[in-house]
């Protein structure tokens, strides 16, 4: 659970605008993999980050994530979070449940699952 945990304080730092991403990546296996319907597949850091900085980008750093309820091991675990950001002057929220395979104190994969696809593909192109 503190991975995750502190996954989510990472990304919401690099999120907000937050230059150094050190912490974010030290916490990304070296073949992690990330999954998300909608905008695709991602693997290894290269991509996983490129994925991470497109929607830093679009969300022109306004983009937050507040996990409501995480349910986690020591190899996999769940997060429910609350999203939002701030599209043409208004704020936006959507929720999504993320699916994690942990290895090696690290994050392996994810699997990003929105609970409103049409919203999120929205929000996002």
């Amino acid at each position: 659970m503190r991975l995750l945990e502190a996954f989510y304080q990472a990304q919401a730092a690099f999120y907000a605008g937050g230059d150094d991403a050190a912490d974010l990546r030290g916490l990304l296996a070296d073949d992690i993999a990330w999954h998300v319907p909608g905008a695709g597949h991602y693997r290894g850091h290269q991509e996983v980050w490129g994925y991470f900085g497109a929607r830093r980008a679009h969300a022109k750093a306004t983009f937050r994530v507040r996990p409501r309820a995480i349910l986690a091991d020591d190899q996999q675990g769940c997060i429910w979070p609350t999203a939002h950001l701030e599209r043409d002057g208004q704020l936006r929220t959507w929720q999504t449940v993320g699916v994690f395979r942990t290895a090696g104190g690290k994050i392996a994969e994810c699997w990003l699952v929105p609970f409103d696809q049409y919203l999120f593909d929205e929000l996002w192109s």
